[in-house]
């Protein structure tokens, strides 16, 4: 390599080495220069590299993103089909989508939400459907009348533990005997539904909207309504055995004889609420709204809290002896009917 020697030369500037110096100067001028190349190799190397694999994983993201949208394509396509089963599975493969693609859960939670509107619209439109006026007991639960659309809702209410969209609408629905217990349907409008008779059980309906809904014997024991309006809602008989309702709004809504024993009503709106013959026994309405409140034939305890000042026996409260530790309620089997008993105020 001529190189070195032009480098050692130009070093020198003319000056004078022995020959057994300059032979060494020489050597470590080539050392230097190789290990510099094999540096620039090395870099070079590791670039490419760097590169392929970029690319590989581009070309995986692609590949992935592609066979997503193939199975997006295809779940979507089985909703169509005249066959429950074959829609059961198409709800469940987008329910996996979401759960395994996170731009796509929004999408997966929305068309599930019109699944349930367009299949269960209320009035009932569908002539196989039970009749509007029919009496409750006489009504099949929803996983039994229409299990695809029971499907969806449950769908719904465990990918609602990941809150997107904020609000999610499925308004105006036959939700008569649908099982929700368990679920998290946080945010989700069921204004002018009917869930009569519907089992919503240890549920997380936070922020949810009922308005004008009707919940005539629904089951929401020990479920989570805070912050959940209710306005004009009918909740006659319907059961909330230490449900969590603080903040929630109740105005105009008729709860004669809802059982609210235990239940957490602390700063609840009830304004010009029906909660005649109610059991609010053990209730905590501490801070509650009660103006034009209705509460002649309603039961109360020892353990319940009212809002300072309010007079319960003036209003028609009966005070009674408190029934004691409420125990969870026992689920029946979801092939049984849970009949719902004849309401005194119909």
């Amino acid at each position: 390599m001529i190189l070195p020697v032009l480098v050692v030369d130009h070093d020198l500037a003319g000056g004078h080495l022995a020959a057994a110096d300059r032979l060494n100067a020489v050597n470590n001028v080539r050392t230097t220069l190789l290990q510099a190349v094999g540096g620039a190799v090395v870099l070079f190397g590791a670039y490419a590299t760097w590169r392929q694999v970029r690319v590989s994983q581009d070309g995986l993201h692609a590949t992935q993103e592609g066979q997503v949208t193939d199975r997006f394509s295809r779940a979507v396509d089985q909703l169509g089909s005249d066959k429950p089963d074959v829609r059961i599975g198409g709800l469940y493969a987008l329910s996996r989508i979401a759960g395994h693609s996170a731009r796509d859960h929004e999408a997966v939670v929305s068309i599930m939400a019109a699944y349930v509107r367009t299949h269960l619209p209320w009035p009932p439109q569908d002539p196989g459907a039970p009749a509007a006026d029919a009496s409750i007991n006489s009504v099949l639960p929803l996983e039994t009348r229409a299990a695809d659309a029971q499907t969806a809702l449950t769908c719904l209410g465990i990918l609602r533990r990941e809150p997107r969209p904020d609000w999610l609408n499925i308004s105006l629905t036959d939700l008569r005997r649908a099982d929700c217990d368990g679920l998290w349907l946080l945010g989700v409008n069921f204004d002018g539904a009917c869930l009569e008779a519907a089992s919503l059980y240890q549920a997380n309906l936070s922020k949810a909207s009922f308005i004008a809904a009707n919940l005539r014997h629904t089951e929401l024991g020990t479920s989570i309504l805070r912050h959940t309006r209710c306005v004009e809602a009918d909740l006659r008989g319907a059961r909330l055995v230490k449900a969590d309702v603080r903040e929630a709004d109740f105005s105009r809504a008729d709860l004669r004889e809802a059982n609210l024993r235990k239940a957490r009503a602390h700063d609840a709106v009830f304004t010009g609420a029906d909660l005649r013959l109610a059991d609010l026994r053990g209730c905590d309405l501490g801070g509650a709204d009660l103006r034009q409140a209705k509460l002649e034939g309603a039961l109360a305890s020892d353990l319940t809290i009212w809002p300072a000042g309010f007079d319960a026996r003036t209003a028609g409260v009966v005070e009674t002896a408190d029934p004691g530790a409420e125990p969870d309620n026992p689920l029946p089997a979801a092939a049984i009917t849970r009949q719902a008993p004849p309401l005194q105020s119909a």
